[in-house]
C-alpha cells in the first residue's frame, strides 16, 4: 500500500506563482499600447505639419499645428525643397517606473512629404 498524497493547496500555490507573471505581461502589453498610441500621434503631427506648410502656412505655423497633436515634448521640423514640403517629427515615450523601471524609453520618428499647392 502506497502512502496517500495530499494535493490540497496545490492549485493555490500554482496560482500564486503565475499571478506575478500575468501581471508583468499585462503591464508590458499596456506599455506597448502606449508606445503604439504615441507613434500614431507622431505620424499625425508630421502629416499635419506637412499639409499645413503645403497649403502655404509659414513653417512656424505648420510646426505649431503639428505640436497640437504630437505627444508632449515632441520636436518638429518643416523644410521645403522645390515643390515638396517635408515634415519630420520626433517624440519619446519614457519607460515605466517602479518595479518595471528596466523597460527602456523609446524615441519615435515620423516623416511626411506633401506637394506644395500653387499660390492663388
Amino acid at each position: 500500500m502506497s502512502p496517500s498524497r495530499d494535493d490540497s493547496g496545490a492549485a493555490t500555490a500554482e496560482l500564486a506563482m503565475a499571478l506575478p507573471l500575468l501581471l508583468a505581461v499585462t503591464v508590458g502589453l499596456v506599455w506597448l499600447l502606449s508606445v503604439a498610441s504615441a507613434q500614431i500621434r507622431v505620424v499625425d503631427a508630421a502629416r499635419e505639419s506637412a499639409r499645413a506648410a503645403a497649403r502655404g502656412e509659414t513653417s512656424a505655423e505648420a510646426v505649431a499645428r503639428g505640436l497640437e497633436v504630437a505627444p508632449p515634448g515632441s520636436r518638429l521640423t518643416v523644410s521645403t525643397t522645390g515643390d515638396r514640403v517635408t515634415a519630420e517629427a520626433q517624440g519619446s515615450v519614457s519607460g515605466l517606473g517602479g518595479l518595471f523601471g528596466f523597460l527602456p524609453g523609446v524615441t519615435l520618428h515620423a516623416r511626411a512629404v506633401a506637394a506644395a499647392e500653387p499660390a492663388s
